[in-house]
């Protein structure tokens, strides 16, 4: 018994040590270090281990990534810069204010934000915590205004005189400071979680929270102590790195330190800390040790680190995740067809026409209404072209369930491959938009490859590292002369219709959606459209009926792909140039957003989703208060409609047509679940049980007087039920 004992400690401190010594052992093969760049690469990975292993208290609690991990720290970290330096107040006194600040806003966010989304799918609150990560940028941003000045990089040093130097760099108190307080942080967390009552708690929730809670633990009180120690340990980490790297403006800091943490949460499994510490700091010394041998070429540890990602996806056995099971992904339910009982009725009739006419007469007359404003043109233009990629998404995400953060990836191989067939070989548009299709399926269906046998947030995780090595690397003209940088001339539609002008340009994207989405709804009702939905309800009961899963994702991905990447030829051609920073991860992360936002499930979502994120920020003056408006828009809309807009039509659709269903007397079966009794309500009935009891009565349907004693009339009712609901 002892001997089996010690066998799994040495197989567990194994399991541990692995995933880091692997990132070491290609360090040393590619990238090796002098001894000084060796201690500065596990300094910047101690301080991105605090991160992570904040981000993965926060997945065990929630069952989420916390794509705000990074601004946790940043807001609390520029106020205390700004003090300092602003206002001169002493170094320590700025750390423990700003470490207060942390542990304050931590909880706050919890208690006012994520609480509210305590049942929702995991999916929307994985979108609320990056409408949370842009409006804490953009407090961030606000901060330094108290003083009246601008947003700058800063760096702020201990006050202390200490040097030391190993070959060839010189260390400070600064590199001292981290080297002594990051471990002792995560020490401390250890201890926490394993010596004390509020640690078991947690990670008893963490293991199954329902049955936790059964037994009188304070779910909810925990998380909120989960959101404070993970603010705290966010602040640790970026105020000790202002004084070793500096504090960049903005996103800058954001996108480099949640690459890198995303990176050890997958070494580690997402949920083992022990691993996930040791991964970092192992990711710290590579990251150094890329900038050391390539100096000059500084996007290389994107491509590094996805590569790190996806390697480790590809090697890791489906059984060995623990996300396959304990997160939900149905952000919305199906969108219910048009009752066929009520489609032939006048009124039903009239508005449908009425709707298309007005709907068509807005899309058509608005280049008109822009006739003075080229600008305002070519950003309605924009806003259909968005609209295509977003439906790329609602493919993906919305009836396959395989969530994408790096959906403009696909978008900028589309628009490149679309840009070097016009540009190079002088071909139609129409025949560019075909290749650019092509080839936006082929790079989604690559990317797909890892994570076919996983579920949950990996597919996430591997698109948004994909994105960051598309913009930085991949895409980038410095390494590869076949991508495009000279300026795009429109070709001729068939070689007759001129598009240089933004109205005819406009109407051509308008022709090209409008064929998109007919292509799109075509799937939708096929078999491979059925397919689809039943991998997003439940891949293991689809796998039973048949359906080959492996095959099912990668049709998603490159039905997807092939629409983002028309969308990317659309758009290169309107802005006549390829520029990578144009798809960047966080271009992505807001397409993903706007999907969500406008109702992920649906086609219509698609078009309010875009209208209301990419029209209103092309549209409001000033970064600052873009990124205010689209972070406040995202948690307001997410916490009164969590279905997205395209829900809020819909309802209101449904209730119009029951109202009309109870004027004409009309029984609509599907309307029964959604409707509250009234006396005055002869259709409506949402007693479930009064229902079941109205059934079973019904000649023919279990009632013994009428069906004689052929099945258990309770099981015909309750099959009924289950049908109705």
């Amino acid at each position: 018994m002892r001997s089996t004992d010690t066998r799994g400690r040495w197989r567990l401190a194994v399991a541990t040590v692995l995933p880091a010594l692997a990132v070491l052992a290609v360090q040393l093969a590619f990238f090796p270090l002098p001894l000084g760049v060796t201690l500065q690469g596990v300094v910047v990975g101690l301080l991105g281990a605090l991160v992570a292993v904040g981000m993965a208290l926060v997945y065990r609690a929630n069952r989420i990534l916390n794509f705000a991990q990074v601004e946790l720290g940043l807001a609390p970290t520029v106020l205390a810069v700004s003090l300092i330096t602003y206002s001169g107040v002493n170094y320590f006194l700025a750390a423990a204010i700003g470490l207060t600040a942390s542990v304050l806003l931590g909880s706050i966010v919890e208690l006012i934000i994520i609480r509210r989304f305590f049942n929702s799918p995991r999916l929307i609150l994985t979108v609320a915590t990056i409408g949370l990560s842009q409006l804490l940028v953009a407090g961030a941003l606000f901060i330094p205004m108290i003083w009246g000045q601008q947003p700058t990089a800063s760096v702020v040093h201990i006050p202390i005189s200490l040097t030391f130097s190993i070959f060839p760099l010189v260390f400070t108190a600064d590199h001292l400071a981290a080297l002594i307080v990051a471990p002792l942080a995560l020490l401390g967390v250890a201890l926490m979680l394993r010596f004390t009552s509020i640690g078991i708690a947690i990670r008893a929730s963490a293991e199954r929270a329902d049955r936790a809670s059964l037994l009188g633990i304070p779910v909810k009180r925990l998380q909120t102590v989960v959101w404070a120690v993970a603010a705290v340990l966010s602040f640790i980490g970026i105020f000790l790195q202002a004084g070793i790297l500096g504090l960049p403006v903005g996103l800058d800091l954001s996108d480099t330190v949640l690459l890198a943490a995303l990176a050890a949460l997958v070494l580690g499994n997402l949920v083992e800390l022990p691993a996930i510490a040791l991964a970092a700091v192992a990711l710290g010394v590579l990251q150094q040790g890329v900038l050391w041998n390539h100096e000059s070429d500084p996007g290389l540890v994107d491509p590094v680190l996805a590569a790190i990602v996806i390697v480790t996806l590809l090697v890791r056995k489906a059984s060995s995740s623990r996300t396959d099971t304990v997160s939900t992904w149905a952000v919305s339910d199906e969108v219910r067809p048009l009752p066929r009982e009520l489609r032939s009725l006048t009124e039903v009739r009239a508005v449908r026409w009425i709707g298309v006419l007005l709907a068509v007469g807005a899309v058509l007359s608005l280049p008109w209404l822009f006739s003075d404003n080229a600008g305002n043109q070519l950003k309605a233009t924009a806003v259909v072209i968005f609209v295509i990629i977003t439906i790329s998404v609602v493919v993906l995400t919305g009836w396959a369930g395989q969530i994408t953060l790096g959906q403009m990836s696909f978008v900028a191989f589309g628009g490149a491959t679309g840009a070097y067939a016009t540009q190079t070989w002088h071909l139609d548009i129409s025949l560019a938009l075909l290749i650019a299709g092509a080839a936006g399926a082929g790079v989604a269906m690559i990317v797909s490859i890892p994570t076919l046998r996983l579920r949950g947030f990996f597919p996430a995780v591997t698109t948004l590292a994909f994105a960051m090595a598309t913009t930085n690397y991949l895409l980038n003209p410095e390494y590869f002369s076949w991508v495009p940088v000279n300026r795009l001339a429109r070709p001729n539609l068939f070689g007759a219709f001129n598009l240089n002008s933004q109205p005819s340009y406009y109407y051509f994207c308008l022709g090209c959606l409008i064929l998109v989405v007919l292509a799109i709804r075509g799937v939708r009702h096929s078999r491979t459209g059925r397919v689809l939905l039943a991998l997003k309800e439940n891949e293991r009961a689809a796998e039973s009926f048949g359906i080959n899963v492996a095959r099912a994702k990668l049709t998603a991905f490159a039905l997807s792909g092939a629409v983002a990447g028309v969308g990317g030829c659309l758009f290169v051609h309107l802005l006549q140039a390829f520029t990578p920073e144009v798809f960047g991860p966080d271009q992505s992360i807001l397409v993903f957003t706007t999907a969500v936002v406008g109702g992920v499930g649906s086609l219509l979502g698609a078009v309010l989703g875009s209208i209301y994120l990419e029209g209103g920020q092309w549209f409001l003056p000033g970064a600052q208060w873009q990124a205010l408006a689209s972070a406040v828009g995202v948690l307001l809309v997410l916490m009164i409609v969590p279905g997205g807009l395209s829900d809020v039509a819909y309802r209101l659709r449904d209730a119009w047509l029951r109202s009309l269903a109870i004027r004409r007397g009309i029984v609509v079966a599907s309307l029964l679940a959604d409707r509250g009794r009234s006396e005055h309500d002869p259709v409506g009935d949402p007693d479930r049980i009064d229902t079941a009891e109205r059934y079973l009565m019904a000649p023919g349907n279990g009632n013994p007087e009428t069906h004689g004693d052929d099945g258990d009339p309770i099981e015909h009712a309750a099959q009924h039920v289950e049908e109705i609901a």
